[in-house]
C-alpha cells in the first residue's frame, strides 16, 4: 500500500525534473583555498545576471542549473579575495577555482569566513559557526586552545561547572548532543575530566553547532549536533606546526603526494603533568600516572575529476592512577569517505565509520601474586555505513536524500574480583542493537525573500539478542522495581524489541528587508542510546545503555522563532531567538540507585518528561580592529516525574536561567593582538535540607516537603585575558613563531562547583555549608606556537 501511494509522487517528481532540464545547462565545480588546496565550505557562488546563487557543500562542491546564456559567476568568502568567472553556458561546464587570502590592513580584520549576509539570507537558524582562527586568539585555560570550552561561550550553551565534561544545549544533558569528528560519533569528548577536549585545534578545519532546525540528514540525538571536520592536509607544500605549552605539547605534519592529487595530515599531543610533578611527589605517590595523549590523521586522494577518497582517524587515551589503583578511558574512530559526482547535478558522499569508547577501573591489575584484585573494563562500539546524495535541481531547489545503518556492540562491564585468591566473575552480558534510517529533504527558494527547507527522517531501532530480559514488578512508586524471575532468554540475532519514529523537520526564512529576516523552525528528534549518570556531573565511568523492552527511546519536539539583522554593511550582526522544547522519556533514578555492574539497572530507572524554553540575544562584530560578540540567554530547563518533587515540575541539574558571555579580540598591531572573555551565569540548582533532626548527638538533614533542587549555589563568573605576540625573527629562517600569554580566572574567583552541608567538626550539633571549587585561583600560562 505504501509503495502504491509513494509511486505517483516520485513519478511526478521525475517528470518535473525532466521538464526543468529542457534547454538548461549546468555549471559545477570545486572551490578551494589557493594556499593549501583545502575545499572551502559555504562559499557564496552568485550568478550576477540571474540574481541567484548557491553555497558550496562541506567538500567545496557547487552546482547551478541555468537557461542557456552568458553569465558571470561571483565567488565570495569573507577573509578571501572575491573572484569572478565568465562562462558561456551553451553546454554543461565545469568551473573550479582557487581563492586566495585577502592582503588586508588592520581595519579589515574579520572573525568569520562565511558569506557576509549568510546569517540573514540563509535558511539556517539556531546555528553557530566559530572559526578556528578566532578560537586560537581567545583566552584559554593554561594557554591551550580548546574547542568545547570555546563553544560554551555561545548563546544557549552551558556547562554544569568548572571542569565538567561535555556541554548542555537548550535544556538537554550532555548525552543528548551528537558530537561528530569527520562524521564518526565521539562518545566522550573530554580529556582530563573535562578541562580539555579531544579535538586537536591544529587538525580542525570547520566547527558547526546546530541547536535547532536540525536538517533531516542528522539523527540519533535530541538536543544538538556538533559537526567537527578535520583538515585534509596541505596539497601545495609541506607544512609543520605545533606548540609547546604549560601542560602539553603538540606537533602537526602536512604534505602533498602523487603530484598534488593527494595530501595527508598527522597531528599528535601529549600532556606532561606527570613528568613535571614527579620530583615533588613523595614515596607513596612516586608511581602516580596522570596524563593524556591523542593522535589524529587524515589522508585524501583525488582519483579523477569525479572521485575523491578520504580516510581519517583519531585515537586518544587518558591514564590516571597511583600505587595499586588506576583507571583510564579513551576514544578511537576511523572514517572512510568516497565523494562521487554522478553528473554535474548529482553529488554523492558515501561514509563508513567505526567508533570505540572504552574505559577501565582496577586495583592490583599488574600484580600477579596479589590476593585481592579488581579489574573492570567496559566499552561501546558502533559501526556504520551512510550514503548521502545531493541533487541540484535548480539554483532555487536543492534535494538531499540518503540513509544510514548503525550496528551497536556494548559491553557494560567485564569485571573480575579476586578476594583472598578466590575469583568472582561479576561481568554483565554484552548488548547489541542496530539502527536504520532513511531521510529526504528539500531546500526551496520561492522568491528572493522567501525560502523553505523541509524534510522527514524515519528511524528504526532494534534491540537484538543474545541476552536475557526481565519484567519488573513495582512494589512502591518511585522506589526500586524488582525483577521477575526467570527472565526471557534470546538467541543471537533475535529481535528483542523494535521502535520506529517519524522525524519531520522544517525551517522557514522570510526576508523583511535586504538586511533583516524572520526565521522559524520545527524539528522532531529521537534518541535510542542513553547515558546513565546519577552524579552531579558526568564522569568517564558513566554507563551507555541501549533502548530495550524496559527503556523507551527519548524524543523531543522543538520550535524556534528568530529575528536576524545586519548593520553597517554587515559589520555587525544581531539576532534574537526564542525556543520551546518538549522532551519525552527522560531518565531519572530511584533513591540509592546502582548503575555500575548492575544486571537489573532498568529497575533503578524512572521515566518522565521535560521542557525547556528561553530567549537568546546575540550581537557580533565581524570587521575592524575590534571583533567579538556578546550573548545573553534567558532560559528555564525543567523535569517532571511522578513521585519526585511531589509530582510537580522542578529545575534540571543544568538549569541556568541567566547566562551572559562576551568575547573581545583587539588587533593592536600586525604583531600583537589582545583578547578577553567574560562570563557570568546563574548558579546551578541543588537540593538543600529544609530542617533537621538529631540522632546520637549528630544532626541529620531532612527535606520536609521532598522538594528536588529547591535552592541554587552562588552565581558563576570569570574573566580571562590573553595576548598573542608574533616573533620578529624567522624560525629556522623559514618559519613563523608566536608567544601566547594568558591568565585564566584573572580576579581569583573561587567559583563553586557544588555546595553541601555537614556537621561542624568542633561543634557536631552545628551544621555548616561547604563550598567545593574545582579551580579557586588565577592561572597564568605561556605557550609558544610555531609554523614552517
Amino acid at each position: 500500500m505504501k509503495n502504491k501511494v509513494l509511486a505517483p509522487f516520485f513519478l511526478s517528481l521525475f517528470f518535473c525534473i525532466s521538464a526543468l532540464a529542457q534547454n538548461r545547462h549546468t555549471v559545477s565545480g570545486y572551490v578551494k583555498d589557493q594556499s593549501n588546496g583545502e575545499g572551502l565550505i559555504g562559499v557564496s557562488v552568485y550568478v550576477r545576471e540571474a540574481e541567484t546563487g548557491v553555497v558550496t557543500n562541506p567538500y567545496g562542491f557547487y552546482s547551478l542549473t541555468l537557461p542557456e546564456g552568458n553569465y558571470t559567476l561571483v565567488f565570495s568568502y569573507i577573509g578571501y579575495q572575491k573572484a569572478e568567472k565568465t562562462v558561456n553556458l551553451d553546454v554543461d561546464k565545469t568551473v573550479s577555482i582557487e581563492m586566495s587570502d585577502e592582503s588586508t590592513d588592520l581595519q579589515e580584520v574579520t572573525i568569520s569566513t562565511q558569506k557576509e549576509d549568510e546569517n540573514v539570507r540563509g535558511i539556517e537558524m539556531s546555528v553557530n559557526k566559530v572559526e578556528m582562527k578566532t578560537i586560537r586568539k581567545m583566552p584559554a585555560l593554561l594557554g591551550e586552545v580548546d574547542l568545547i570550552r570555546s563553544i560554551q561561550l555561545l548563546p544557549g550553551v552551558t556547562s554544569v561547572g568548572e571542569g565538567a565534561s561535555g556541554f548542555n544545549v537548550r535544556g538537554g544533558d550532555i548525552s543528548q548532543n551528537l558530537v561528530l569528528l569527520d562524521e564518526a560519533p565521539v562518545y566522550n569528548s573530554s580529556h582530563l575530566f573535562g578541562f580539555f577536549s579531544v579535538f586537536n585545534p591544529d587538525a580542525v578545519k570547520d566547527v558547526k553547532l546546530i541547536k535547532g532546525g536540525i536538517p533531516s540528514l542528522y539523527g540519533g540525538r535530541i538536543s544538538s549536533i556538533l559537526d567537527v571536520r578535520m583538515k585534509e592536509g596541505n596539497a601545495k607544500k609541506r607544512e609543520i606546526n605545533g606548540g609547546i605549552g604549560t601542560i602539553f605539547s603538540r606537533l602537526t605534519y602536512e604534505q602533498p603526494f602523487a603530484k598534488g592529487k593527494g595530501s595527508f595530515i598527522v597531528a599528535g599531543r601529549r600532556s606532561y603533568i606527570d613528568v613535571l610533578a614527579k620530583p615533588f611527589l613523595n614515596s607513596d605517590l612516586k608511581d602516580s600516572k596522570f596524563y593524556f595523549y591523542d593522535l589524529t590523521a587524515k589522508v585524501n586522494y583525488r582519483i579523477g575529476d569525479k572521485d575523491t577518497f578520504f580516510a581519517s582517524g583519531y585515537f586518544g587515551k587518558d591514564v590516571f592512577g597511583g600505587g595499586d589503583f588506576g583507571f583510564g578511558w579513551g576514544n578511537a574512530t576511523a572514517t572512510a569517505r568516497w565523494n562521487h559526482i554522478f553528473s554535474n547535478k548529482l553529488f554523492m558522499n558515501l561514509t563508513g565509520y567505526y567508533s570505540n569508547y572504552d574505559y577501565n577501573l582496577g586495583q592490583n591489575q599488574n600484580k600477579p601474586d596479589a590476593k585481592d584484585k579488581f579489574d573492570w573494563k567496559s566499552k561501546i562500539i558502533s559501526t556504520s555505513i551512510k550514503p548521502d546524495f545531493t541533487f541540484y535541481i535548480t539554483p532555487n531547489n536543492q534535494l538531499t536524500f540518503g540513509g544510514q545503518y548503525i550496528y551497536y556492540d556494548t559491553r557494560p562491564g567485564k569485571a573480575l574480583a579476586v578476594s583472598e585468591g578466590e575469583n568472582t566473575d561479576i561481568s554483565l552480558e554484552p548488548r547489541y542493537a542496530d539502527e536504520s534510517a532513511l531521510y529526504i529533504g528539500n531546500e526551496q527558494k520561492f522568491s528572493d525573500r522567501i525560502s523553505l527547507q523541509y524534510g522527514v527522517r524515519y528511524s528504526y531501532f532494534r534491540s537484538l539478542g543474545q541476552g536475557t530480559e526481565y519484567d519488573y514488578l513495582e512494589i512502591e512508586k518511585g522506589q526500586r522495581k524488582m525483577p521477575v524471575f526467570p527472565g526471557k532468554s534470546y538467541k543471537k540475532g533475535d529481535v528483542i524489541k523494535s521502535y520506529g519514529n517519524w522525524e519531520p523537520r522544517a525551517s522557514l526564512n522570510i526576508g523583511i528587508t535586504k538586511d533583516a529576516s524572520i526565521k522559524a523552525s520545527y524539528n522532531r528528534t529521537a534518541q535510542y542510546l542513553h547515558l546513565l549518570s546519577n552524579t552531579a556531573a558526568s564522569s568517564p565511568l558513566d554507563v551507555w545503555t541501549l533502548s530495550s523492552i524496559n527503556i523507551a527511546p527519548e524524543k523531543a519536539d522543538q520550535v524556534a522563532l528568530g529575528w536576524f539583522q545586519n548593520f553597517n554593511n554587515n559589520m555587525y550582526e544581531a539576532s534574537v531567538e526564542v525556543y520551546y522544547k518538549k522532551l519525552y522519556n527522560q531518565i531519572d533514578y530511584v533513591p540509592g540507585s546502582e548503575l555500575l555492574l548492575n544486571e537489573f539497572v532498568a529497575g533503578d530507572l524512572l521515566f518522565g518528561k521535560g521542557r525547556a524554553y528561553g530567549a537568546e540575544f546575540y550581537l557580533k562584530k565581524n570587521k575592524g580592529r575590534l571583533t567579538g560578540w556578546i550573548s545573553y540567554t534567558l532560559s528555564r530547563t525543567e523535569r517532571l516525574l511522578e513521585t519526585i518533587n511531589n509530582s510537580d515540575w522542578f529545575p534540571a541539574r543544568f538549569d541556568k536561567p541567566h547566562n551572559f558571555t562576551s568575547v573581545a579580540i583587539y588587533e593592536m598591531s600586525k604583531r600583537l593582538s589582545l583578547s578577553a572573555n567574560f562570563t557570568i551565569t546563574s548558579g546551578t540548582p541543588a537540593t538543600f535540607p529544609t530542617n533537621r533532626y538529631e540522632w546520637g548527638g549528630w544532626p541529620i538533614g531532612n527535606n520536609y516537603d521532598g522538594a528536588r533542587n529547591n535552592n541554587r549555589i552562588p552565581a558563576y563568573h570569570r574573566l580571562d585575558l590573553a595576548a598573542t605576540l608574533k616573533s620578529k625573527k624567522k624560525l629556522f629562517k623559514v618559519g613563523q613563531g608566536e608567544y601566547v600569554f594568558s591568565v585564566y580566572n584573572v580576579y581569583n574567583r573561587r567559583n563553586p562547583f557544588s555546595v553541601y552541608t555537614r556537621a561542624n567538626e568542633d561543634t557536631p550539633l552545628k551544621t555548616e555549608a561547604v563550598r567545593y571549587s574545582v579551580i579557586g585561583n588565577f592561572i597564568p600560562a605561556i605557550t609558544y606556537n610555531f609554523k614552517f
